[in-house]
């Protein structure tokens, strides 16, 4: 198949020419998929996405006059697709449904513990050589109460790290995790999950009705001195709400791999210009709050798992076959 590949960094192309070996025509441009750009998929039978890619109806109907036939996302969310668009036109997409699950329960812990010891700040001091302690101050994770929304692979695999550090788990889920349940998680609803966790962690997809999940009213369910940690979808936190709870201190520390308008910014070098959002502006001058640019898949294993799903799913859409990652609306 040819295959025009959006959004495509360095790092993209090594790791899909490795699991391609070949097999199909990649090509790559560094321009996100929108009303515009999809003009550059004429003559390809498919398009690669990311996260930021818009696959929206009108874009839907373009790719289709172009002759795209295949999307295969490389990513496990799939927000960014318009699938009933995509059905009407005959396009059928694919996404890579499970990668290592491990990169984004490990990285959740790594913000986590770096926000709550102050690790950042120690950095930066040090560099200065600054050796003061004062407000380097933390809390014990070890017995402190960890609520984990979404205990599907990633949500265990935090779980069962947490429960390593000796924390009692609380778990909201449409349905109970086993593996989980057998590290002791009490499952409850998400009012009584935000009430009695010191830290909560997000691991949930964004949809229509999970879009802006911590809000002005969920906020103030939670504890004074709550820590809250995202690794999945920007949407999820109303960020103007949570920065209000941070300011007045409720909000002891948070920490970011993703954010809701990150579109444009994340994945690129703006250092030389003058930050135009002021939300994200204000956000990252919190000394708590640490933020991350959509970096907690990024590990060797997880993007070997990424490119050879992709592939074997541009395999199969070519055999025309559907798999377990085929999207339906």
């Amino acid at each position: 198949m040819r295959v025009l590949v959006y959004d495509a960094h360095s790092y993209d192309q090594t790791f899909l020419n490795a699991a391609n070996q070949g097999r199909h025509q990649l090509d790559y441009t560094t321009a996100q998929l929108d009303l515009q750009t999809a003009a550059l998929a004429e003559g390809y039978d498919a398009v690669c996405l990311f996260v930021n890619d818009h696959a929206t109806a009108p874009v839907m109907e373009r790719l289709a006059a172009a002759g795209v036939r295949t999307i295969v996302q490389r990513s496990t969310g799939f927000n960014n697709l318009d699938l009933a668009a995509a059905a009407q036109h005959g396009i059928s997409c694919m996404r890579v449904s499970f990668y290592s699950p491990y990169a984004v329960a490990e990285f959740a812990v790594a913000l986590l513990m770096t926000v709550n010891r102050r690790v950042h700040r120690a950095f930066n001091r040090t560099r200065e050589f600054n050796f003061r302690l004062a407000g380097l101050l933390g809390h014990d994770i070890h017995g402190r109460t960890v609520g984990v929304v979404g205990t599907g692979k990633i949500g265990a695999v935090f779980a069962r790290i947490m429960h390593g550090f000796g924390c009692p788990l609380l778990g909201y889920d449409l349905s109970a995790n086993p593996a989980c349940s057998e590290l002791g998680m009490e499952y409850v609803s998400l009012e009584e999950l935000l009430r009695r966790s010191d830290i909560i962690s997000l691991h949930i997809p964004l949809m229509p009705q999970t879009h802006h999940l911590i809000n002005r009213e969920t906020l103030a369910l939670t504890k004074p001195g709550v820590m809250l940690i995202n690794t999945s979808r920007g949407g999820l936190i109303d960020t103007e709400a949570l920065i209000d709870y941070v300011q007045r201190g409720h909000v002891a520390a948070v920490g970011l791999d993703v954010y809701e308008e990150e579109e444009g910014k994340f994945f690129h070098d703006l250092s030389d210009t003058v930050m135009n959002d002021e939300v994200l502006a204000r956000l990252i001058t919190f000394p708590n709050v640490l933020l991350t640019s959509h970096q907690a898949f990024f590990t060797h294993e997880a993007m070997r798992t990424i490119a050879e799903t992709t592939i074997a799913n541009l395999d199969d859409s070519a055999a025309g076959r559907t798999n377990a990652n085929t999207l339906r609306p």
